[in-house]
């Protein structure tokens, strides 16, 4: 049986790695020390040159199936890992078939949700690791891909101006379909109610987790939020003719959920007395869109959110209210975000993305202002951060 390689992206090195080895027997130099999410199959986390890959043995029509889905949660831009390629044709010295194995690229800067408490994560930032699994949910099922499996184990948790984004890892038991039933939406929620309550028990059981928390407590707020910013989506709005303002209120709303209208769906009645509206097609990253539109930085939404704002900040400091914004915008770039990313020493690059770095530092000048009693230089902070703060914070992705 020749081995066969089938990937998106080619890369020659792939057929460096040891195939004929069962994966569990993978060691040095192609496995990395990046922690990996509990998973019913084998995987390993390799490096090949600067592209790191999370491996995973299973069945081949799995695997390429998998690999499909994938590629197409890529097109919609959900957040999901990116597949890479599907090995099949493996066997061992002897002859022996060896599992098919799937290839993704590993996320930076990402932690499965047990790491993040064993890096200290504490229990009161479980209702944010709620909330971005429940905006996960929400953008999947807006897509109509029923998931099957919601869990914290399927899921990557990549950190976001003090907050959590979260993304799909384990797509096996997903599907995307032409229109998905409420009853379907229902069923995925009933898992992820049901898996979350199971994950929170097992790390109170290791004392990952308080004993305090009550877990029932975090699954109702699983439940109810996702049902929340569901509703807000999708829901169907009436009001008079001479409330028009309300149609633009509810944009602004999505807008500060992180999400941009695509498109309205508005009737009026036969006189025209009243107004119905309802979002038809509603679309993520409103906030990350507007910043790369600026900068060219490309961040998650929350942390775009944040760089805006002091952005706005900067703006009316020094009176450019009237300029062209992009032209701000560069100017900002070149004198305040791009020198604090260069004074991150090379050391600490594994730690956090810039972005986020630049969130601590925004808040980090704000606890010094508040204990000062004056503003802060943005940059001292930066340095007083560095120096106090992010040389203690434990690494989250190997320096490139």
């Amino acid at each position: 049986m020749a081995l066969r390689i089938v990937a998106s992206r080619p890369d020659p090195a792939l057929i460096s790695l040891p195939w004929s080895v069962p994966l569990e027997e993978w060691g040095e130099p192609y496995v990395v020390p990046l922690p990996r999410g509990l998973s019913r199959h084998v995987v390993r986390i390799v490096r090949l040159g600067d592209r790191i890959y999370a491996v995973k043995e299973t069945v081949e029509d799995i695997a390429f199936r998998e690999y499909r889905l994938l590629r197409d949660l890529q097109r919609l831009n959900l957040p999901a890992v990116v597949p890479q390629g599907v090995v099949t044709g493996r066997v061992d010295a002897d002859g022996r078939p060896l599992p098919s194995a799937l290839l993704t690229e590993h996320l930076r800067f990402s932690l499965p949700y047990r790491s993040l408490f064993s890096h200290g994560l504490s229990h009161d930032s479980l209702p944010s690791l709620v909330d971005a699994l429940v905006v996960l949910l929400v953008r999947l099922h807006l897509a109509e891909f029923f998931w099957g499996d919601v869990s914290l184990s399927n899921v990557l948790f990549r950190r976001s101006a003090g907050g959590f984004a979260a993304y799909l890892v384990d797509a096996e038991t997903g599907e995307l379909r032409p229109s998905m039933a409420a009853s379907m939406r229902d069923y995925d929620l009933t898992i992820a109610t049901e898996n979350v309550f199971a994950e929170l028990l097992d790390l109170q059981a290791s004392e990952s987790l308080g004993q305090e928390i009550e877990a029932h407590e975090i699954v109702e707020l699983l439940e109810s939020r996702y049902r929340v910013l569901w509703q807000e989506l999708t829901e169907e709005e009436e009001f008079s003719a001479s409330e028009m303002w309300r149609m633009e209120q509810r944009v602004e709303r999505l807008n500060d959920l992180g999400f941009d209208v695509d498109e309205l769906d508005i009737v009026t009645d036969f006189d025209g007395d009243r107004v119905r509206i309802q979002p038809k097609v509603v679309e993520a990253g409103h906030h990350q869109r507007e910043l790369q539109g600026l900068t060219g930085l490309h961040v998650e939404d929350a942390q775009a959110r944040r760089l805006l704002n002091d952005l706005a900040s900067y703006t009316a400091a020094l009176g450019l209210g009237r300029e062209d914004r992009h032209l701000v915008a560069s100017r900002w770039l070149e004198e305040i975000y791009e020198p604090i990313a260069a004074m991150i020493p090379a050391d600490a690059t594994g730690k956090l993305e810039p972005a986020e770095i630049f969130h601590e530092v925004l808040a980090h000048r704000w606890y010094l202002a508040e204990r000062a009693g004056h503003d802060v230089d943005i940059f001292e902070a930066a340095a007083d951060y560095i120096a106090t703060v992010l040389k203690d914070k434990p690494d989250e992705a190997i320096s490139r």
